[in-house]
């Protein structure tokens, strides 16, 4: 019976949904960081379970064909670009591939067609969304990402996948917070100030909003600091204070306070524009997201005559992005400021035929089939744990012609696909997105007809 600290020969045979190179020995499957198939490796067991096991690589034997060199370790220790040691055209086919096998195992779905991978041109330097810690190390202030599985800082000044105007941001906020002696937030004692620093950007307009999530609402020196930042950074147009004094994981708190210009900052898809709140949903990646939302949009094949109703709508992208192809757009959303943003947005853009509600997509829904609305299409684009129950089963009420599903998921994906399958609707057609390019993540869009 293997224990920590073997050491092994295996041989690396596929790739878990989450990246990891996976072997088999002694009748376990084990999981190894920064392996790929085909290579074989000397490992050292970290961890063994009854099941499975955990090794990291001592030596490498043979190489993977399909390894990009080079790659800054940390990258893949943080999971802030999980996949990319592994060549950017097998990374789309790895998604592909994970997209087909969620639908066969959990939805005995063999042989609906998943389209190939839609890709980007340039993979890198794309995410218009950044949130990281801020912490001490060694006597002094740090940003960069926790290690996997752990509350670690790993510094970092290169974040390889955010746009380059946010990585200068960061490391100008470090430096200034070192200069002006804030103290960072310590979990270990629950004290200090800074936490996170949250830095949203307008991919079209460059426009630039800045969080300071801190433990408590007094920062010294905060006229200095604004100061300093914006003859700095000229684009940065809001800088918001958000104050999280709760122990836990969660990044942010409840009470947002505007220290400096717009409580928002705007950017442009798909030929509308749009105000985008702190706390608000949006894309972090607005050029894929437009390729996403155009192929939902084709894929719904919709009249003038149609009512669509468009659940977790966001601050409005999709709805009001297709407002102009049909009768009327019903969105639900259940953050209230990403609501106002909604009917701020469609005011600005002249858009007259949309309803926005603060509520639960699944409580909205139940209100609308009772108040007699027959939508002809349902789009949704859930969080990651994926649709409830109770909308699933109204909705299929409404027997809508078709469920557009954009997923961020491809497992919880399949478990509502089988259950609408259930309910009087067929998986036509699957297409992947790339929207999180050297990461294990994939968006997708499937199209459920009503029989």
């Amino acid at each position: 019976m293997l224990k920590k600290n073997d050491l092994v020969d295996v041989e690396i045979v596929d790739l878990s949904h989450q990246g990891e190179g996976i072997a088999k020995h002694d009748g376990l499957v084990f999981f190894v960081e920064n392996a790929l198939p085909g290579e074989k490796i000397t490992m050292r067991v970290l961890k063994v379970t009854k099941k499975m096991g955990f090794g990291k690589i001592e030596s490498y034997h043979t190489y993977s064909p399909h390894r990009k060199k080079n790659i800054q370790v940390d990258y893949l220790r943080t999971g802030i670009a999980d996949l990319a040691h592994l060549s950017y055209e097998e990374q789309l086919k790895f998604k592909q591939k994970q997209v087909a096998d969620n639908l066969y195992k959990i939805a005995k779905l063999p042989d609906v067609p998943v389209f190939e991978t839609l890709g980007m041109n340039n993979p890198k330097h794309y995410r218009n969304k950044a949130q990281i810690p801020v912490r001490r190390i060694a006597g002094q202030i740090e940003t960069g990402f926790f290690r996997k599985q752990s509350h670690d800082l790993v510094p970092i000044s290169d974040y390889f996948i955010q746009e380059p105007e946010i990585d200068k941001l960061i490391n100008y906020l470090r430096d200034l917070f070192r200069r002006f002696e804030l103290t960072p937030y310590d979990e270990t004692s629950q004290t200090g100030l800074i936490r996170h620093i949250l830095i949203r950007r307008g991919h079209y307009t460059g426009e630039m909003m800045l969080v300071l999530v801190t433990t408590r609402p007094k920062i010294f020196r905060i006229e200095q600091v604004i100061d300093a930042i914006v003859s700095e950074f000229p684009q940065v147009k809001s800088i918001i204070q958000n104050i999280n004094d709760q122990k836990g994981n969660a990044i942010l708190g409840k009470t947002y306070k505007t220290l400096y210009g717009k409580d928002t900052i705007t950017d442009t898809m798909l030929g509308h524009e749009f105000s985008i709140s702190a706390p608000a949903f949006y894309q972090v990646n607005t050029e894929m997201a437009e390729k996403l939302y155009q192929i939902a949009i084709d894929f719904s094949d919709l009249s003038a005559a149609d009512v669509v109703i468009d659940a977790f709508s966001g601050i409005g992208t999709i709805g009001l992005s297709v407002a102009n192809h049909v009768k009327h757009v019903y969105g639900v959303e259940v953050i209230k400021e990403a609501v106002r943003d909604a009917q701020h947005n469609a005011k600005q853009n002249g858009i007259t035929n949309t309803t926005y509600v603060c509520d639960s997509a699944e409580n909205a829904m139940a209100k609308w089939v009772a108040e007699g609305i027959k939508p002809d299409v349902i789009m949704v684009d859930p969080p990651r744990k994926g649709l409830a129950e109770s909308f699933i089963e109204a909705s299929a009420k409404t027997k809508a012609r078709q469920i557009t599903y954009i997923s961020c998921n491809p497992s919880t994906m399949a478990r509502d696909v089988k259950r609408y399958e259930e309910l009087g609707y067929r998986l036509e057609k699957v297409q992947p997105v790339d929207l999180f390019p050297q990461t294990h993540h994939v968006e997708c869009v499937g199209v459920l007809v009503r029989e």
